[in-house]
């Protein structure tokens, strides 16, 4: 690489961190580089407030996309030079998300010939997870490894000794894990912990741009490495220590409440200040002469109609912003969409994997993209550029930046960095790392719901023009939204170029025939053959795998599915066994709450006849919506004579819906008349599961679209449209698991049992026939219809004439309660009533979180919390009744042999 392309640039002689050491008494030491590669900023995160920038990363600020390339390239170098050709050929290099996804793609084009894999925060339907791990001091994360080859991460494990120099030594190809800081080695030692299970091998070796971990991190990875009996070298740029003083966590979250506050009241003044000069603006308009008002109108217009994706105009920063600059007055930006003409099978990064052939395909491709984004940028190709690119897609904008960079030559001055999901306080001083942002709404669907996204350092910084480079998944209306992405750029630049690259998904291209129908279509199981229920209750669109041994400890399955190396819907729990005082509990919960179910089944029903009428086709997700499913059938019947049918379908988080029961309904029925149905919701993700799933059938299916709003009993969550009610009480199926639900075992999805035209399988326990309640669950609940038939008719129009849009408070409870808990990940946080029984009966629970003066509702979950040892803690101010936390960090060693919790672990 030339000196260019290596030497990072320097522009502040103050340095970056000044401020929040100032301030703080935070430190850097370490080599000569290290404040020259890294500032430092002030986030939320109770367990680390400050942020170390990086300056060379192209991540919060924006850098020369040939300084940020060459820092990873040369890293790569060094890898090649540690390990020799022979070994280095047969690397495989793995990228961390969100930050490390365009370093970590460097790094692999600085070893030439080795293939590349990121992490990914984003679920694909229909990719298998070959693993994943946990990220304890990030704001998201959970990570997935999504590979389209799943032997890509394998390696053979061979015996033979480990030593010093250039190769592996036929252990397998060496594993080169890349992350932009090494600060504590927890992510890593997460990482090698979880694919040494799957795959042993004998050498790793770590990368990153600045090595900042203690004396005893360091001692504890050599620690880890003599453990496991594998080398693990270290390559980095920089090296040195993040000095904390006592009280620094503290001390650094009250002071960026404090400047949260002083830019809170700063945007509220700017506000009333608009609204005051838009006042004038208007009265001055009403004196003028009406002929002038039209023509001044009709501008506006037309203004509007030749740049419909920046109405936002010019002006001030809107609210959400910190530390926000405004653009100088001018015309609205103009906005160009950029065709590429991407290369047709090469991927837009590393989730699903990146060979070298891919490599050799987009590196023929750069130049003449490049010039077509230089043809769009006009006169604009003459001045200064940022090149945008969104979250995990880093290396695709990174390397349009060096190309269009190495085009314009010293044309233009060209600059890259890309959009993130953390949130970071911006304070305009030189001497602070994060001067501006900009706030926006997620755009690419997002597995963790919706929520804000920030671009850094982009507000005031005087580009003239810049391209955002989404993915085709990320371009969405709400990217071109009036507070979209786009809109928000526009308040800062005069030209918003976007170019959007084709996502990649493993599989069929979408010019590729579609597959064949099977022969013969799988028909409905019913009862009494499979389920307890009636023939006519319910059609279950399962295979039967009771022959199958499936059932595993609950202990065994939790170390499994958090390590990675199974997941949850490979195997299933042993059925648990009511005690007869739990039994009682059960009974007397139904009776006390059958009219408050009744009433709920009515409202949801009557919600979905006036709104999806006149025969809905009920399509329950099994089981916990399955009776919820029949409830609602039976009350079309009773009070309307209306015999609507009904089904059962497999929806799997992480995998998505069953696309053979799809295809099954799609057959026999009009996809628009299916209304899916569940009985709660928790925190909304098998909500967005359905969503992202049924989306990528109607692409790949033809075109067949089911909507995918699901009717639900309760909607404590705030996740869906359409509930009988948005209270978080006991709905007693949520108390037992088959023996409420016809006598069926949650659903399995496993590659060995279930084929491409089989249905996702299930169990059916007929040996659990005595201790059966599930007819009687639904007769009792039935027995109330007329009693709450005028409850329901009012309760129906009140929700008719309401707003019922989801508010998402549920997924924001579950990330502050995942972070005040230290847990980190969203998915071992179960809310609701119902989702803590789950937890109870088939997970490793650590702790439950109980509403104060929650009383008969929580009854079977302390009883069910005292039976395993659990500690049940009271609350204030949960906006559910309960909330089950799974073990953060489990191991068998977290339970006891009876699996009961073990105080303290």
């Amino acid at each position: 690489m030339s000196e260019r392309a290596t030497r990072e640039e320097t522009v502040d002689v103050v340095w970056s961190g000044d401020w929040v050491a100032e301030r703080l008494g935070i430190a850097l030491k370490g080599d000569a580089e290290l404040r020259d590669l890294l500032g430092l900023a002030l986030r939320r995160n109770p367990r680390r407030a400050h942020l170390l920038v990086s300056n060379v990363l192209g991540k919060h600020v924006p850098q020369r996309p040939s300084v940020v390339y060459g820092a990873g390239f040369e890293l790569g170098e060094r890898v090649r030079a540690l390990l020799g050709d022979e070994a280095a050929s047969r690397a495989v290099v793995l990228g961390y998300a969100e930050t490390a996804t365009g370093l970590g793609h460097a790094v692999a084009d600085g070893l030439r010939d080795a293939p590349y894999l990121h992490s990914t925060r984003r679920p694909v339907p229909g990719v298998e997870q070959a693993g994943g791990f946990e990220e304890s001091h990030s704001h998201a994360t959970s990570h997935l490894l999504l590979p389209e080859d799943r032997g890509l991460l394998a390696g053979d494990g061979g015996a033979a000794p480990v030593g010093g120099g250039g190769s592996d030594h036929g252990g397998g190809p060496v594993l080169v894990l890349v992350d932009d800081e090494f600060s504590t080695g927890n992510t890593v030692l997460n990482t090698i912990s979880a694919l040494h299970r799957l795959h042993p091998r004998e050498r790793y070796v770590i990368v990153a741009l600045v090595d900042m971990r203690s004396a005893g991190d360091r001692d504890r990875l050599a620690a880890f490495a003599a453990e496991i009996g594998a080398r693990v070298d270290l390559v980095t740029r920089s090296a040195g220590t993040v000095l904390l003083p006592d009280g620094v966590l503290e001390r650094g979250q009250a002071l960026v409440a404090e400047q949260e506050a002083v830019q809170a009241e700063r945007t509220t003044a700017q506000v009333e200040e608009t609204g005051r000069a838009e006042e004038t603006e208007r009265a001055e308009e009403r004196r003028a002469p009406r002929a002038e008002q039209a023509g001044v109108r009709a501008e506006k217009r037309a203004a509007e109609a030749a740049h419909p994706d920046a109405r936002a105009g010019a002006g001030e920063a809107t609210h959400g912003d910190s530390a926000a600059v405004p653009r100088p007055a001018g015309p609205p930006a103009r906005f160009t969409r950029v065709d590429l003409d991407w290369p047709a099978g090469v991927p837009d990064g590393g989730r699903h994997g990146f060979t070298p052939a891919h490599r050799e395909e987009l590196e023929a491709a750069l130049p003449a993209m490049a010039d077509r984004i230089a043809a769009a940028l006009g006169d604009d190709a003459r001045g200064r550029v940022l090149v945008l690119g969104c979250e995990e897609l880093m290396y695709a904008p990174l390397r349009l930046g060096t190309a269009l960079e190495a085009t314009l030559d010293a044309a233009a001055e060209v600059r890259y960095s890309t959009t993130t999901r953390s949130p970071v306080l911006a304070v305009d001083d030189p001497g602070y790392a994060i001067r501006t942002r900009l706030v926006f709404p997620a755009h690419d669907d997002p597995a963790d719901g919706p929520g804000d996204r920030y671009a850094y350092n982009v507000a005031g910084a005087g580009f003239d023009a810049v391209l955002a480079v989404v993915d085709s998944t990320a371009d969405t209306p709400e990217l071109h939204a009036p507070d979209g992405l786009l809109a928000r750029l526009a308040e800062h630049t005069g030209h918003v170029l976007l170019v959007t690259v084709p996502s990649y998904v493993p599989g069929p291209t979408p010019t590729a025939p579609r597959r064949q129908e099977p022969a013969v279509p799988p028909e409905p199981l019913r009862g009494p053959d499979f389920s307890s229920y009636a023939a006519e209750d319910v059609g279950w669109l399962l295979q039967d795998l009771s022959d199958t041994e499936l059932e595993a400890p609950t202990e065994e399955r939790e170390e499994a599915i958090q390590s990675g190396g199974a997941h949850y819907a490979e195997s299933l729990p042993v059925e648990y066994q009511p005690s007869p005082a739990y039994q009682a509990l059960f009974a007397a919960a139904l009776d006390a709450s059958a009219a408050r179910i009744a009433r709920a089944v009515g409202a949801v029903t009557e919600t979905v006849l006036a709104e999806r009428g006149p025969r809905p086709v009920l399509v329950s997700l099994a089981r916990a919506g399955t009776p919820v499913g029949v409830l609602m059938r039976r009350w079309a019947r009773h009070r309307h004579g209306l015999d609507l049918p009904h089904y059962a379908v497999s929806i799997v988080r992480g995998r998505g819906i069953d696309a053979t029961a799809l295809r099954w309904l799609a057959a026999h029925h009009d996809p628009a008349d299916v209304v899916f149905v569940d009985g709660w919701t928790g925190k909304g993700a098998i909500t967005r599961e359905l969503a992202a799933a049924l989306e990528a059938f109607a692409r790949t299916e033809g075109g067949a679209r089911f909507d995918p709003e699901i009717a639900v009993l309760a909607d404590p969550g705030g996740c869906v449209r359409t509930y009988g009610t948005r209270e978080d009480f006991l709905i007693p199926s949520a108390c037992l698991n088959s023996t409420v639900s016809g006598l069926v075992s949650r659903t399995v999805l496993r590659a060995d049992l279930v084929g491409p035209d089989d249905f996702h399988g299930a169990k059916f326990y007929r040996e659990l026939a005595d201790t059966d309640v599930s007819v009687h669950f639904l007769d009792t609940v039935a027995a109330r219809f007329d009693e709450v038939a005028g409850d329901v008719d009012a309760k129906a129009q009140e929700l008719l004439a309401a707003d019922r849009a989801p508010t998402w408070e549920g997924w924001a409870a579950v990330e502050r309660i995942s972070e005040e808990y230290g847990i980190h990940d969203v998915n071992l946080v179960k809310p609701g009533v119902g989702e803590t029984t789950r937890v109870l009966l088939r997970r490793v629970p650590w702790k439950i979180l109980a509403k104060r003066g929650a009383g008969a509702d929580l009854e079977h979950i302390r009883l069910l919390a005292e039976q395993r040892g659990v500690p049940v803690e009271e609350v204030d101010a949960l906006p559910y009744s309960c909330v089950g936390l799974i073990h953060p960090r489990y191991t068998r060693g977290a339970t006891g042999a009876d699996g009961k919790a073990v105080k303290g672990a």
